[in-house]
């Protein structure tokens, strides 16, 4: 099988997904497939609505299934497949797991058609924290900082 005829075939899988989790009330129509040695590792659907959890996205769903089924926090090698372009907290989860490629179909601009527009957080996530819509206070910093430089030092910390 080719690469090409590899997206494919997985894409589909990922669109699949989407309209199942859709149809079932689970979230929106979003569905996300992660592989590895052309093996599926983790899947998920946009859960939102039947977890209340505005975090259940299918590539957050998928990320965390792969993670369990591998015993790991990162998926390094992995191939995710989703139907539409991640978001921005999606995005920044692929970076975190070090996911080393995405293949999406629709676009955000296709999703923002049908009412999931997210390029207000795109948009707020380059400003500086004071300049943004949502409130930001800082309080406490040198306490914060202290618990934070206890970290370098620990003898037990494993690096991520």
């Amino acid at each position: 099988m080719t690469n090409s005829e590899t997206d494919t075939l997985y894409m589909t899988k990922a669109i699949v997904l989407a309209e199942k989790g859709m149809k079932k009330g689970e979230g929106g129509p979003f569905g996300a497939i992660i592989v590895k040695n052309n093996k599926i590792i983790g899947q998920g659907w946009n859960q939102v609505l039947k977890t209340n959890d505005p975090t259940a996205h299918a590539e957050i769903v998928a990320i965390r299934n792969a993670c369990t089924n591998l015993d790991t926090y990162w998926l390094e090698g992995c191939t995710l497949y989703v139907n539409c372009e991640p978001c921005p907290m999606c995005m920044s989860a692929i970076y975190w797991a070090h996911i080393e490629k995405i293949c999406f179909g629709a676009t955000r601009k296709d999703a923002a058609t049908i009412g999931f527009d997210d390029e207000h957080i795109y948009n707020e996530i380059c400003k500086e924290p004071n300049k943004r819509k949502l409130k930001i206070i800082t309080k406490l910093r040198q306490e914060a900082l202290h618990v934070m430089h206890q970290w370098p030092q620990l003898t037990t910390r494993q690096d991520y």
